[in-house]
């Protein structure tokens, strides 16, 4: 029987390396053999304090010897960060992934041109052939950039004619054929 895991999973679980208790002993322990200390505290990425105690030979000797109780749980707190980064529980699984839930809504799309033709046609009916813009927003719900460029394009194509109101000078347009 087969087994299959995700790639991600799988890459993630054999990329990981924990740092060990052991070798961060021994980096400690260079320190008094070499003038250089505070090499587990690099090894841990504690870089701030690596620093401080390369420079300071670990803080003049106290912090060196302080370090020799820290390290075990430097090194655990190093690991713990290292597998939730990489998505694994602290016992190296890979963590559950969370349901979502997602609404989905139906969105319906923008009218045509010929649908917004009909709309004003549709309302200019109603009107006995003879429509303003704001009259056309009103019983289309388009908006006035909509139904000003769509009733432009009719004028073009010879449905419309244009003319002005006799008493009030609004634009008019006077669809021909209704």
């Amino acid at each position: 029987m087969a087994t299959t895991t995700r790639p991600s999973q799988s890459k993630a679980i054999t990329l990981y390396q924990p740092n060990r208790v052991d070798t961060s002993y021994l980096l400690w322990v260079v320190a008094f053999v070499l003038p250089v200390a505070g090499l587990h505290r690099f090894y841990n990425k504690k870089y701030a304090s690596g620093l401080l105690w390369f420079c300071t030979w670990g803080v003049f000797g106290i912090g060196q010897v302080l370090d020799l109780f820290f390290i075990p749980g430097m090194v655990e707190e190093h690991n713990l960060k290292q597998q939730l980064r990489l998505g694994l529980s602290p016992y190296g699984h890979p963590l559950a992934q969370h349901a979502t839930v997602q609404q989905v809504v139906d969105v319906p799309a923008p009218p045509t041109e010929e649908e917004k033709m009909l709309k004003l046609l549709k309302a200019a009916q109603q009107r006995e052939g003879t429509i303003s813009v704001t009259q056309a927003v009103l019983d289309t719900e388009m908006s006035f950039g909509d139904v000003e460029e769509t009733l432009k394009q009719m004028v073009k194509m010879g449905y419309v004619q244009v003319a002005n109101d006799l008493e009030t000078g609004i634009v008019i347009y006077h669809f021909t054929e209704l």
